[in-house]
């Protein structure tokens, strides 16, 4: 089915959470709705307010720009608009932004009648976000636990962060998100790469068909899980790797508060070990 015709079939009322037919509405080609409307006003408010916070830093450099949480004696307050207000009034922004997204994808789905697993997934990505930014803070009592918005300042927050816990890499859901994040690279890859060698064959010769991708990891691996194996494996390993990220580190400092090096001691006191056994 041509796209165009695929989307006049399901261009149809209906499926709106708020609004009813009032924000029943397309630009172009893109589906608007309520939470359409409310993305575009956080998106624009928040990206202005960085801006604003540039000029009054002087600089636009993307590199350069630093808008701070507040300062850790303001708790869990507001914050005067130049020493931290304005980050928290973005992060509102932010947030606002990637729910009214996620909403509309619910719209979207509700209108073709599908699942929704897009939202749900993309959920995921919004809980890792809001983990640094509203719940470690809430949990630790101070909004200035969150990370600053800018390149280096947000680099350097991740590097005193991980510093402040010794060997952040020995924390163990720090070592379970990096996995899943290799994993879900790997098995793209692979994905991509098979469709790919599949759908462009050469010159003279017949595309493949999804028996032959079947075939080959069969060849390869012994099992293949099919093609809509493979989606939900991949699905799977994404939602993993956004899920452990913000486990991560929402247990250092609410949970664990000394260095993760250390939280690895209970490998030496098992008794199985000669020194714990009095060999």
């Amino acid at each position: 089915m041509a796209l165009l015709s695929f989307e006049r079939k399901y261009r149809v009322r209906g499926g709106t959470l708020i609004g009813g037919d009032l924000f029943d509405f397309w630009v172009g080609p893109f589906y608007v709705g309520f939470f359409g409307v409310t993305t575009a006003f956080f998106a624009l408010l928040g990206t202005i307010l960085i801006f604003w916070g540039a000029a009054q830093q002087g600089t636009f450099n993307p590199w350069l720009i630093n808008v701070a949480p507040p300062d850790l004696k303001y708790g869990l307050g507001m914050a005067p608009l130049n020493d931290g207000g304005l980050w928290q009034i973005i992060t509102i922004c932010a947030l606002g932004a990637f729910i009214s997204w996620a909403l509309r994808e619910v719209e979207i789905c509700r209108k073709l009648g599908m699942g929704y697993h897009v939202p749900i997934a993309f959920s995921v990505a919004i809980f890792a976000y809001a983990t640094l930014v509203v719940f470690r803070p809430l949990l630790m009592g101070a909004w200035g636990h969150g990370f600053p918005y800018g390149i280096f300042s947000h680099l350097d927050w991740v590097s005193n962060t991980g510093y402040a816990y010794l060997h952040f890499h020995y924390n163990p859901a720090h070592m379970l998100a990096v996995t899943f994040f290799f994993t879900t690279t790997l098995a793209l890859a692979l994905h991509g790469g098979l469709i790919l060698s599949a759908a462009n064959p050469e010159k003279g010769e017949e595309m493949k068909t999804p028996d032959h991708e079947d075939t080959f990891f069969r060849d390869f691996i012994g099992y293949s899980v099919g093609t809509l194996g493979i989606h939900r494996v991949g699905l799977l390993l994404a939602l993993n790797a956004g899920f452990w990220s913000a486990i991560c580190i929402i247990i250092s400092g609410p949970v664990w508060t000394k260095g993760w090096p250390e939280w690895w001691n209970w490998w030496l006191e098992l008794p199985i070990w000669p020194s714990q056994v009095g060999m």
